[in-house]
């Protein structure tokens, strides 16, 4: 589904991503994680297009993607779901996730994002700023499924968000998998959200992957000493 190959990107003269390689599975979700600084926000902007790569190569679905802009990627099938949610404030939320449609050339929501998320079929005329951080960080996972991604990229979702909502966010992301069919990329810090979640467990350190685990390999403890300040 995704190859990603010796990809760098640097800050000026800065290289903060160091050649790293990455691979998703149709239908698998992958969590990589880190400290905050080591690289992951600036991963996931490249692979979406904010930020240019300076080397490497990022296949999506048999397609080159790093000289695509943001939007075509987009339309490509990858959606992303940015650190600290980014929604539209002043937007009602129906006109936020009417937003995520814009690629697909519909003009109704899905029935099934709002059978995902609930709330915001309450909230649909109610503005996104009001919303709290985990109703906006709902409507933003909404308005990224609204493009019809085949994959999903999230960055930091359980930043900032009280722990009831963190265990309902990722029963919310095994059912968008199973029913979207789906594969999901999630950086995290919080390690019992991320083994809730990942099929597969990679940790970035300044910039390099340096530990890769599979199911019953997750070695939690040895994950944590990455994750300690």
């Amino acid at each position: 589904m995704l190859s990603v190959r010796d990809l760098r990107v640097s800050y000026g003269m800065s290289e903060v991503i160091h050649g790293i390689d990455l691979d998703v599975g149709e239908n698998e979700t992958v969590a990589i994680m880190g400290r905050n600084g080591m690289g992951k926000t600036t991963l996931f902007k490249s692979l979406i297009g904010m930020i240019p790569c300076s080397g490497g190569e990022i296949n999506f679905n048999s397609k080159e993607l790093s000289k695509l802009q943001s939007y075509q990627r987009v339309a490509s099938g990858v959606a992303y779901v940015p650190q600290g949610r980014m929604v539209f404030p002043t937007l009602t939320v129906e006109e936020n996730i009417m937003a995520g449609l814009e690629v697909t050339g519909r003009r109704k929501v899905p029935d099934d994002i709002y059978e995902l998320f609930p709330v915001l079929l309450e909230m649909r005329h109610r503005k996104a700023g009001n919303l709290s951080g985990g109703q906006q960080q709902q409507l933003a996972i909404g308005r990224a499924l609204a493009a019809d991604p085949k994959i999903l990229l999230l960055d930091e979702p359980t930043e900032g968000i009280q722990p009831s909502i963190i265990k309902q966010l990722a029963t919310s992301l095994n059912e968008i998998k199973q029913l979207r069919k789906i594969s999901i990329v999630v950086s995290e810090q919080v390690l019992s959200f991320a083994l809730t979640v990942a099929d597969r467990m990679l940790v970035i350190d300044k910039g390099k992957i340096v530990h890769e685990a599979v199911g019953e390999q997750i070695d939690k403890d040895h994950i944590s000493r990455y994750l300690s300040v």
